[in-house]
């Protein structure tokens, strides 16, 4: 007997986070205290960029961006903090179609060893080939951004307390002190 596949439809009526790869409805656990303080320090500097200069909008996690399937399988995404740059669509209540412009990824207590680096390399991977600009892999434990962008995928900028982190060329303008990040 042959597994239905699951589709986007079916992502829609999922409770909690999750993602579609390969057919599959992937759940993620909930995060925790620590690393949703971060996204959310994150996430209020980007609103708060969006406000005054009215350029694209800022999403918190949960948030899902389905994509054409990728030839990893992987149909949608849910980053832990967003940025989208694009039209608006009529209906705003499904998911957005395309990728995020911005994404940020904050390791949760899982995060971390081997298979999770395997896992976070895959998905950045993903996140390029479906259009994303920028992508952040934060670590509020080492208390690192590990910055990556789509024309030099394999040459991360790493900021450090004491200094100032940007999106650029996702996010025009914007910067955050590495210390209000993790405040």
């Amino acid at each position: 007997m042959a597994i239905r596949r699951a589709t986007l439809d079916d992502l829609y009526r999922t409770e909690g986070k999750a993602e579609l790869i390969g057919g599959r409805i992937v759940h993620y656990m909930a995060t925790g205290m620590r690393p949703n303080e971060v996204a959310g320090n994150i996430y209020v500097s980007l609103r708060l960029h969006v406000k005054e200069t009215g350029l694209g909008r800022a999403y918190t996690h949960n948030l899902g961006y389905a994509v054409p399937e990728l030839i990893s399988g992987r149909e949608s995404f849910s980053p832990d903090t967003s940025f989208h740059l694009g039209p608006l669509p009529t209906n705003l209540m499904p998911f957005i179609e395309g990728p995020p412009t911005f994404a940020v990824e904050v390791r949760s207590e899982n995060d971390y060893g081997d298979a999770a680096e395997a896992e976070i390399l895959a998905k950045r991977i993903d996140y390029f080939s479906a259009g994303t600009l920028v992508v952040w892999d934060v670590d509020p434990i080492a208390e690192t951004i590990d910055c990556y962008r789509s024309s030099a995928p394999d040459q991360p900028v790493r900021w450090v307390r004491g200094q100032t982190a940007d999106a650029e060329p996702a996010v025009p303008g914007w910067r955050i002190p590495v210390d209000e990040v993790f405040a």
